[in-house]
């Protein structure tokens, strides 16, 4: 893969497109992660929480009822939503949490969506006992009065952001400025793989043991790689922690499913890939959704931690190239998966990871039996619960199908 080490780009995605003052600001993060990325030291104490506190590895379970259900493929789910905190997010929190501690920093602040990030950094920073701010849209905050409850309890100030559609895109803003302005004193942990250098370096290095656990699962569990992986993409963390590593192998077809939203039309979805054009958003050149005017459109998903107008630069990277695809899936397509997984499997899932699981249902039964799917089950669904009990009553009211 074509990438410069010291600007971070991804051929022509990624890169720094900031002010002096953040460009700075970056520019530290990124010297001492160069630093400390080959230290022995720092890797076996990352894999000592990881292993110990987090649970991982995290389980690579064959989902025979729903495989046999569809007729098809053998899916594959890995179930990154038993790990501590219930998704991907805490390998990432984790990480830049014991990078920044070794940095001497006391303070940290971070954007969250859905607010699986927001927790999972709230609760490494009450483990390493450092001041914790998560800023995060007031639309979200009302989408995920759980997820705000379980930070507020883990000690973290929570902070709504009314600017803009009130969503992650506008708790990004609000988290960069801040990081600009107090970087001395400061760590912004950033949960997506996007973000000017080194961020979407960072978050896919932490990210990546999905898919070194991934690979040495599946040829243990069958002697060979799987046919295809299925992940959901907002930003796309889960997603390049997963793909990541079976990049080289090329038999192996890497599928990212966007937020499709309620349809194309601007405002009612979050595909990028899909739907965007190569542009400059929060200081990182990606496939983004802009208006005519170079503005960042509006965008809506089921699933707030998939509310992103842009994906990384890896991503961006892959889909320019080829070597993945990126694929819409609409609300109810996602929905529908969520019901489908619990049903079949006792598995409630997250609405972002109901995306993946909704291709898979698509997928499957095209394929023959002896082709295998691995999907990422990036996160568990307790968070959406409540909204999926209002979309089931509104459903039984109008007498059709559920729909956000």
């Amino acid at each position: 893969m074509r990438r410069d080490e010291m600007t971070g780009c991804f051929g022509e995605f990624g890169g720094q497109y900031v002010s002096p003052e953040l460009k700075r600001a970056l520019d530290h993060v990124a010297e001492y992660y160069q630093e400390i990325r080959g230290d022995a030291g720092f890797q076996e104490e990352l894999a000592y929480y990881l292993r110990e506190y987090v649970g991982r590895p995290s389980p690579l379970y064959h989902a025979k009822r729903l495989s046999e259900h569809l007729g098809g493929a053998q899916i594959y789910l890995k179930r990154e939503d038993l790990n501590h905190t219930g998704s991907h997010k805490i390998n990432n929190a984790l990480g830049q949490a014991l990078m920044a501690k070794r940095m001497g920093v006391k303070r940290i602040i971070a954007e969250t969506g859905a607010g699986q990030h927001g927790v999972a950094t709230a609760t490494v920073c009450a483990l390493l006992d450092m001041e914790c701010v998560i800023y995060m849209g007031t639309e979200d905050m009302a989408r995920q009065e759980l997820n705000v409850f379980r930070m507020e309890l883990l000690g973290a100030k929570v902070v709504g952001v009314d600017a803009g559609s009130k969503t992650l895109k506008d708790a990004v803003d609000a988290a960069l400025e801040d990081f600009a302005q107090n970087y001395a004193h400061t760590y912004y942990l950033l949960g997506s793989a996007v973000g000017p250098h080194p961020y979407p370096l960072m978050v896919r290095d932490f990210q990546s043991v999905i898919g070194v656990e991934a690979k040495e699962q599946i040829l243990q569990a069958t002697g060979r790689m799987p046919d295809y992986l299925l992940a959901c993409v907002g930003g796309g963390s889960n997603a390049i922690g997963l793909f990541a590593p079976f990049y080289q192998d090329k038999e192996v077809q890497m599928i990212g499913l966007e937020p499709g939203g309620n349809g194309p039309q601007a405002g009612q979805h979050a595909a990028s890939a899909s739907y965007g054009v190569p542009t400059v958003i929060h200081g990182f050149r990606c496939y983004a959704l802009v208006d005519e005017e170079g503005g960042v459109q509006d965008t809506h998903s089921l699933a707030a931690g998939l509310d992103y107008p842009g994906i990384g630069p890896e991503h961006s990277y892959y889909l320019a190239t080829g070597r993945a695809k990126y694929l819409p899936i609409s609300d109810s397509e996602a929905f529908r998966a969520f019901q489908v997984l619990a049903e079949m499997e006792g598995i409630i899932a997250a609405f972002e990871s109901s995306h993946a699981v909704a291709y898979a249902l698509q997928l499957a039964p095209t394929l023959s039996k002896n082709q295998i799917i691995v999907v990422n089950l990036s996160g568990r669904g307790d968070k959406d619960a409540a909204q999926a009990l209002r979309l089931l009553q509104k459903d039984k009211e109008v007498g059709g199908v559920a729909s956000a």
